[in-house]
């Protein structure tokens, strides 16, 4: 997205000039609690496919790293591509809750730190996105965080295969907006993906970048 300063989003300005007011606002101020009910889902672009029967979902958080700077930046891990689950898909980071967090932010965070090396400290969590559903089982919250100055990136050995950024104005743009399509299981199965410098993001990612731009009017 080439605009000049002045046609950009608001919200790109205000973060480049280390602002979070618009962000805040946008955002749900209050992490729903547990269990968690989902507001969206894989289901939505694929009606056909939701369970007939209800499911008890296992709860989950992510992060949405925002890198505030003079062009602000979200920032995707991708998996490693040995792993059996999910092989080399990006996402952001994050997990299934563990029996020891005492919240879903905590997930995320712990999640965040053993996956990209980023100190919780390092984190102002800014609100909550729509939890989400997967097709897999979980329900998912996604945190969205503002990463101050000084963090450092550690990419998980485990699980991740490298962390790269995607400057925000090319998210919030609709035309960077792809619906797929491909077959799973016998059907044809839709879903949002943005493509960047080489890098596939879709699915529930991709699904959870467009409620966040969805906020902004975009």
């Amino acid at each position: 997205m080439n605009l000049h300063r002045s046609q950009e989003p608001s919200l790109i300005r205000e973060l480049a000039q280390g602002e979070t007011g618009s962000l805040r606002a946008a955002l749900g101020r209050d992490a729903p609690t547990l269990p968690l009910t989902p507001a969206r889902g894989d289901f939505d672009l694929n009606p056909t496919m939701r369970p007939a029967e209800p499911r008890t979902l296992r709860p989950a958080a992510v992060l949405m790293p925002i890198i505030p700077d003079t062009t602000p930046r979200v920032l995707f891990t991708e998996r490693s591509r040995h792993l059996t689950n999910h092989a080399g898909q990006v996402s952001f980071p994050g997990g299934k809750s563990d029996e020891s967090d005492i919240s879903l932010v905590q997930t995320a965070l712990r999640e965040t730190q053993e996956e990209t090396g980023i100190d919780p400290a390092l984190v102002s969590v800014e609100g909550f996105l729509d939890t989400y559903e997967t097709g897999s089982g979980y329900v998912i919250l996604p945190v969205v965080g503002v990463l101050r100055a000084g963090f450092a990136l550690r990419p998980g050995a485990a699980e991740v295969e490298r962390i790269f950024e995607v400057p925000l104005a090319f998210l919030l743009d609709t035309q960077n907006r792809i619906h797929g399509q491909a077959e799973w299981q016998g059907k044809t199965r839709s879903y949002y993906e943005y493509h960047y410098a080489g890098h596939r993001i879709w699915g529930a990612t991709a699904a959870m970048v467009v409620n966040f731009a969805e906020r902004f009017g975009q």
